[in-house]
């Protein structure tokens, strides 16, 4: 029954996209009611209060709970890591699973996606983009009707139909009852502070000597849950009595001069004042700067932009490990590595104190270069091994990569650099259907960068091939027009490849096969003498596919069974499985299905792990040809149910693209006839409804590959320093902390955070694990016997 249970907790979080819960839910029982009740009545719903009285939370527990009347699922989407309001549409599609191809805005392809579907939307955090928000949520529910949206806000929308729920701080004693520990209990605020407390402080009790002053604390906190949350997190080293003498002195010191502020806002500000008074000047400079971050981020990048001037990289840890402990820093683990969060309210007070310090900008292009250097490093290592791996560091890190971007587009002298990263992610937006938003970084660096350059030729370039990509024919080659003639005039010999081979893609999507085969033919050898590794791949792709669909088939399986090979010699599946996509693709034609099943089958398979939907769309679909002629027409009505579904997402068709249009119809038809038109109807529907991993499942006629989600850190990318290979060693001699610490005159705490350190780098969970590894390091470097 465990076993059962936690199964379908998985299914629910993958269906709604709510996260669990890491800590118990208390109270709000009439809230929720009202919540609930609302949303029956109503299409927008927004729950508004003060920074930490606990929207959030109350939306997602109602969301949880209202999940099955809402058949097509609930979608949360959260914007307190999005600064740029351009890209709410993008951000709202990104988490509803649609991949924005099309050259549609994205706010159509959300209405067309939801046009006819019962969804509730949660948008959380609205209150930095409240304009943005409110005209977007009046689109969608004007177009939408199965829509309901529960918006969070510290301000309403103000859009027509707008119902709004203000969120009240958590019921406290009345100051003139008389109080006892069964009396406490009616109160939520006190339940609330007792819960927290017990979990950092077990032997906690409310008993007739401490609830008077638990009652004057709840009180002073205001009912604010973050408040209550971050004052019991001090019991574990303070007394209640301590906490509130502690907080009433703080109280009277940051009331003055703030009248005009609510009287709420200053109680929580005050305690995050208190919070930060309580750090050491090393904890609130770490504080201070990790505000810069959006979303979550890890110890390297922590690290570098932290670090500096009168911090050095080493102290950054011992630093986290303590804002972790305080509250101030959440704790995230993810498959083998840690990330870490600040509370938006607390990155919103970081960002203050960074301003005040005279920091910001320091720190921020700090946080540029660190960005800088990963986007770097992914288009060094893109094609080889760990590809899966990088996309989903990237995916982890895509809210910091717009801050960075961001940074680029508006800082004097940054644009070229904002070029290159939009650049240099080329497959990652391909990967995860982003194009819309590759663009508009790319046209924002292009309008403040108009000097010729290499960054710039390179910007100009992917920005036509996404537009031609997206079906923006005219804009596309426009574009690549203007980046040929800029890549010739500034001597950069890939970038003119690049064009030429744009250019042949461009022939080959509207049919023009013989101007694409001498494009593409053109582009390849260009791409060879200029030592581009993914032109290369890219180009023997391109021309292959190009070559079978033209008829020349033996020429095109040389040229694709040559990229096959590169790619396996690299350890390389992005390019691979398009290339097995294009030998199945041409085989099919030529009824060769043993050669065509199982490329298309491996070519399915590595498009899963890196979740490529545009290609696994062609994949799925020249599968269902396989199927078709093998004489299983009802697994193909499937199929080509499954792969109209991956279409949809990233908004494209068969019909974007001529050459692949009339054999896609071709075998349809076929499948159709043989089954019938119910049947086809009702195996197509089937196809289309049925989750991505079934229908990965049927494709591969087994259990989908898992995708591995750990980036590429740890000891295959990390290192150790001489110092902690040298702590290494001695915790493999079975030394405690101390006595490490002892051993090389360095202070316990040190010592302790060099363990910390080492754990985390090698991305292990026990002490154990460091013996084994060092272990393991002493007997590969030991020689063989003769």
């Amino acid at each position: 029954m465990r076993v059962m249970r936690g199964t379908l907790e998985r299914a629910r979080q993958h269906v709604t996209g709510l996260p669990a819960d890491t800590t118990s839910f208390v109270g709000r029982r009439r809230e929720i009611d009202q919540v609930r009740q609302a949303l029956t009545g109503c299409r927008l719903l927004t729950l508004t209060g003060p920074g930490g009285v606990g929207k959030t939370r109350l939306a997602l527990r109602v969301a949880a709970r209202l999940r099955r009347a809402f058949p097509d699922g609930v979608c949360l989407v959260e914007l307190a890591e999005l600064h740029d309001p351009a890209l709410l549409a993008n951000l709202v599609a990104e988490r509803l699973g649609l991949r924005d191809q099309s050259a549609r805005a994205p706010a159509d392809t959300v209405i067309d996606h939801l046009h006819c579907r019962r969804v509730l939307l949660v948008l959380d955090n609205c209150e930095h983009l409240v304009e943005t928000c409110a005209a977007f949520v009046d689109t969608l529910v004007r177009n939408c009707p199965e829509l309901r949206v529960l918006a969070t806000s510290r301000q309403s929308l103000q859009v027509s139909g707008e119902r709004v729920l203000t969120v009240p701080p958590l019921p406290v004693p009345d100051p003139d009852a008389p109080l006892t520990p069964e009396s406490l209990g009616n109160y939520e605020s006190v339940d609330l502070f007792v819960d927290r407390a017990v979990a950092v402080h077990p032997a906690f009790t409310v008993s007739a000597d401490n609830c008077a002053v638990l009652g004057r604390l709840c009180r002073r906190l205001d009912g604010i849950p973050l408040a209550i949350e971050l004052a019991a997190r001090r019991l574990l080293s303070l007394s209640l009595e301590q906490i509130e003498e502690r907080l009433g002195a703080r109280y009277r010191l940051l009331t003055a001069g703030m009248r005009t502020a609510p009287t709420r806002q200053r109680t929580l500000q005050a305690l995050i004042d208190w919070s930060y008074d309580l750090c050491t000047e090393r904890e609130q400079l770490v504080w201070r700067r990790s505000s810069v971050f959006s979303g979550s981020f890890d110890l390297d990048a922590a690290e570098h932009v932290c670090s500096g001037d009168d911090l050095a990289p080493e102290d950054v840890l011992p630093a986290i490990g303590a804002l972790v402990d305080k509250s101030v820093l959440l704790r995230e683990d993810t498959d083998r590595t840690v990330r870490y969060r600040l509370l938006e309210t607390i990155r919103e007070y970081g960002q203050e104190r960074l301003a005040a310090a005279g920091e910001r900008e320091a720190v921020r292009r700090r946080h540029q270069d660190w960005y800088a250097r990963l986007t770097q490093r992914w288009d060094t290592e893109w094609p080889g091994p760990d590809q899966v791996r990088w996309v989903e560091r990237l995916r982890r890190e895509h809210a910091n990569l717009r801050v960075a971007l961001d940074y680029c587009a508006t800082e004097r002298g940054e644009a070229a650099t904002g070029l290159r990263m939009a650049t240099q992610l080329d497959d990652y937006w391909a990967i995860r259907g982003q194009l819309a938003e590759a663009r508009h970084w790319l046209d924002n660096a292009l309008q403040v960068a108009p000097e010729p350059s290499p960054e710039r030729a390179g910007a100009m370039r992917l920005s036509g091939w996404f537009a031609l990509l997206q079906g923006d024919v005219e804009v596309g080659m426009t574009r690549l027009g203007q980046a040929g003639e800029l890549a010739e005039q500034v001597g950069d010999a890939a970038e003119a490849a690049y064009v030429t081979h744009a250019w042949g893609m461009g022939a080959l999507f509207i049919g023009q096969l013989d101007t694409a085969v001498e494009l593409l033919s053109d582009a390849l050898p260009r791409f060879h003498a200029a030592g581009v590794r993914r032109g290369q791949l890219f180009g023997q792709f391109s021309l292959g596919i190009t070559l079978g669909m033209r008829g020349d088939r033996q020429r095109a399986l040389d040229v694709l069974r040559d990229c096959v090979s590169t790619t396996e010699e690299l350890g390389e599946g992005y390019w691979r499985s398009y290339a097995l996509w294009a030998i199945a693709h041409i085989e099919v034609l030529y009824d060769a299905l043993d050669v065509a099943e199982p490329a298309a089958r491996e070519a399915i398979r590595l498009q899963w792990q890196l979740d490529n939907k545009l290609a696994l769309a062609f994949s799925v679909d020249t599968l269902a040809w396989v199927l078709q002629r093998r004489g299983d027409p009802e697994r193909a009505a499937t199929l080509f149910g499954a792969a109209a579904a991956l279409w949809r997402q990233v908004g494209a068709s068969p019909g974007c693209y001529v050459t692949f249009e009339a054999p896609h119809n071709d075998h349809l038809r076929m499948a159709r006839a043989d089954l019938g038109d119910e049947r086809f109807d009702t195996a197509f529907q089937k196809g289309y409804t049925m989750p991505a991993e079934a229908a990965i499942d049927l494709a591969l006629g087994g259990a989908a590959p898992s995708r591995p989600s750990a980036p590429p850190t740890g000891h295959q990318g990390m290192p150790l320093t001489r110092r902690e290979r040298q702590i290494a060693e001695l915790v493999a001699e079975g030394l405690s902390n101390r006595e490490i610490a002892s051993r090389l005159v360095i202070s316990p705490r040190t010592a302790e955070a060099h363990v910390e350190h080492i754990l985390v780098k090698l991305e292990f969970n026990s002490r154990a694990q460091i013996a084994a590894w060092v272990a393991e390091k002493r007997s590969a470097e030991e020689p063989a016997d003769e």
